[in-house]
């Protein structure tokens, strides 16, 4: 695993000589930095830490693989690595499993896994773990429901509090319910219980 190190007066000086000698751009990095003492009267110093996306990748999948197979699965992966995001779909031989009640089992494998590499990297990129196209069908399910429900506002005009959401899936709600010219989307509570609540526009 590439980690490479570079030191100077100016952080963007460090970073821009880094990433040059390194012949990367800023978003195939993950980037961190610390001051350190220079010495004596020589003020200090910042220390730019520079590690490819690439690698921090592999080190997600050697985790995730090592987590797994002690789970007695067997498990494959497909990767996707854009800018500075960073897709991991999993395919094993008890996905159900791998996925549980709700989605609760992959929730917390993608939560340890985002906390393993800020600990090994002092901070995280954007990680997106998936069982198959277990995601992909709840994001598309989300949506349709949401516009049912639009639907039904528009026809009753009561508004409607969806459930608890992360930010993601408030973001597909709110774009869903926007194809909609008589309802409008507010989201409202404090994380981990925000949510969308689906409102006729005469209340606006």
């Amino acid at each position: 695993m590439a980690v490479h190190k570079f030191s100077g007066k100016e952080y963007e000086t460090v970073l821009n000589d880094g990433l040059n000698e390194l012949g990367m751009s800023l978003n195939e990095v993950l980037v961190t930095s610390t001051e350190v003492k220079a010495g004596l009267f020589k003020g200090t110093n910042v220390e730019v830490t520079i590690t490819p996306l690439i690698d921090v990748l592999e080190y997600a999948k050697e985790f995730l693989s090592d987590t797994i197979q002690n789970m007695g699965l067997e498990v494959r992966f497909e990767t996707q690595l854009r800018e500075d995001q960073m897709k991991i779909k999993m395919y094993s031989n008890d996905n159900p499993l791998l996925i549980g009640h709700a989605g609760k089992n992959l929730a917390a494998l993608q939560t340890v896994v985002r906390a393993v590499i800020k600990n090994k990297f002092g901070k995280t990129p954007y990680i997106s773990l998936d069982v198959e196209n277990y995601k992909d069908k709840q994001l598309m399910y989300l949506e349709k429901t949401a516009k049912r429900i639009a639907r039904e506002v528009s026809e009753t005009k009561i508004a409607v509090e969806l459930d608890n959401m992360n930010s993601y899936e408030r973001l597909i709600v709110h774009n869903a319910v926007a194809e909609f010219n008589d309802v409008y989307t507010v989201s409202v509570g404090e994380e981990p219980n925000r949510h969308v609540i689906i409102k006729p526009k005469e209340e606006q």
